[in-house]
């Protein structure tokens, strides 16, 4: 009999894709998005994503070597952390910053809480909120065509107008990876043919966004205004990519769309009454904190197992 059978534990369903395929979807999936970063802003955004993933890589190889754990780069995980990381960056960064947030991402977001799969938060966004906080001034220095300028979603916090058909083609400032709609929409649709994400946490928090600017956004049902919040500071970036990411989203189908209500009011509130004209990272991080709590109230109930309800206490006397 023994011959015959093979007994193991659970689970017994197994995928042909394993970490280091799902992380080669990924990155091909966010090349249109990174080949038109580094044509909209030149080599040097090309050389703040270099830096960023051999960063990355290099600190997980450092961090395991000097700790003595299996070696997991191969995996591609570090890879996809630092492309991301410097698809979040404006291309002027300084290098020694864009090393500093990506040896941060890597060393203290990830591999102290023991490694891919354990991590809290996205280890990307971890690393650019990072920045944020450390170095506001240079973090949010954009330039474009050579002159400074403000985002489109800054510009439009200010009351002016700006030009969707720049923001969803690209023709605008802001970080290497957030300009192109088109070209993250292109991933995005990579990633769903693949097979490695499904719509419901970004279809759930785009929708919820949506809903939460026509209601609080002051302008109504005002499709210009929409389709620029839709397009700028990072959103499709962050839907399609972040959001998504296995470790740090639920895996419960209502925890999924319960995770996307979250994404989309906390952006909303973000931008509409925060100081912030983005609010994308903030949201996801916050999100990100919360879905243990969303899977312990979601997770379905064992099969076989009903709620026993209490019976109330016989009197003695009868």
């Amino acid at each position: 009999m023994s011959n015959l059978l093979n007994v193991s534990s659970s689970p017994h369903v197994r995928a042909k894709d394993d970490t280091s395929r799902i992380m080669l979807y990924v990155i091909i999936a966010l090349m249109p998005t990174t080949i038109f970063g580094i044509f909209n802003f030149g080599l040097r955004a090309l050389l703040l994503v270099a830096v960023c993933i051999i960063t990355c890589v290099l600190s997980e190889f450092l961090f395991e070597k000097a700790v003595g754990k299996k070696n997991t780069i191969n995996d591609l995980s570090a890879v996809v952390t630092g492309l991301l990381l410097a698809l979040n960056l404006p291309h002027t960064l300084p290098v020694w910053q864009a090393v500093l947030g990506s040896v941060f991402a890597i060393v203290v977001v990830k591999m102290l809480f023991g490694g891919l799969g354990q991590n809290f938060m996205n280890p990307a966004l971890g690393g650019r909120v990072f920045l944020l906080i450390s170095f506001a001034a240079t973090m949010t220095n954009f330039e474009f065509d050579g002159v400074s300028s403000a985002t489109p979603l800054a510009v439009l916090k200010g009351g002016d107008a700006v030009n969707t058909l720049d923001m969803l083609i690209g023709r605008c400032g802001g970080t290497i990876g957030e300009t192109s709609a088109l070209c993250i929409l292109i991933g995005a649709i990579i990633l769903i043919l693949l097979g490695v994400i499904d719509l419901t946490i970004p279809g759930v928090y785009i929708v919820t966004f949506a809903i939460f600017i026509i209601l609080f956004g002051g302008h109504g049902f005002d499709a210009t205004f929409l389709v620029a919040h839709l397009c700028g500071g990072g959103l499709m970036l962050g839907a399609f990519f972040m959001a998504t990411d296995y470790v740090t989203s639920p895996i419960t189908p209502m925890g999924k769309v319960i995770f996307g209500i979250c994404l989309g009011v906390l952006t909303g509130l973000f931008r509409i009454f925060g100081n912030s004209a983005e609010g994308v990272s903030y949201a996801i991080i916050f999100s990100n904190l919360l879905v243990p709590l969303i899977e312990k109230v979601t997770v379905p109930r064992a099969f076989g197992v009903a709620k026993v309800k209490k019976s109330k206490e016989v009197k003695s006397n009868e």
